[in-house]
């Protein structure tokens, strides 16, 4: 069975930039590979965008790691997916409510059609986002190439299908 990342390249949801302007341009940025598929219509970031606005940066964790994402089951998801992109450069989504700055350079959007696709995919992802030698040489990752050599030095115990 092919591996998150594996699946994330074969369907060409992966994007390398250097910088985004903001937190909203890097989520619109992150989307759109899923959108090019067809898994996501295009105003599907701006319902991630909109909840981040009212809820704080929940989407991002520590190693510069953020998973953009709306509620399950919203508005102009087609498929259920996962998508990456790596940004050089620091991208902040400000403080929450802690106070502790929120900084990304990983993005892992992901969308689904239903909660439990939903919950499957954020299992998947924290078995990646625990596996600090991939993530960093994700932050290295130039090339969908790149990730595919990451994932194969450094795999992850993800599972499930999305």
């Amino acid at each position: 069975m092919a591996s998150l990342l594996q699946k994330i390249v074969e369907r060409g949801h992966y994007k390398f930039v250097d910088s985004a302007g903001s937190w909203q341009e890097a989520v619109k940025l992150s989307t759109e590979p899923l959108v090019k598929t067809g898994f996501v219509e295009e105003n599907y970031y701006q319902q991630i965008v909109d909840c981040i606005t009212k809820y704080g940066p929940y989407v991002v964790y520590d190693h510069y790691v953020a998973m953009p994402h709306s509620q399950e089951n919203a508005d102009g998801v087609k498929k259920t997916a996962v998508g990456f992109m790596r940004v050089k450069e620091d991208v902040d989504f400000g403080t929450d409510e802690d106070g502790e700055q929120k900084i990304a350079r990983l993005f892992f959007p992901l969308a689904a059609c239903d909660p439990e696709e939903h919950l499957d995919n954020i299992m998947q992802l924290m078995a990646v986002f625990q596996n600090e030698p991939l993530l960093d040489a994700l932050l290295a990752a130039e090339t969908p190439e790149d990730i595919l050599a990451a994932d194969a030095k450094y795999p992850s115990a993800d599972g499930g299908d999305f």
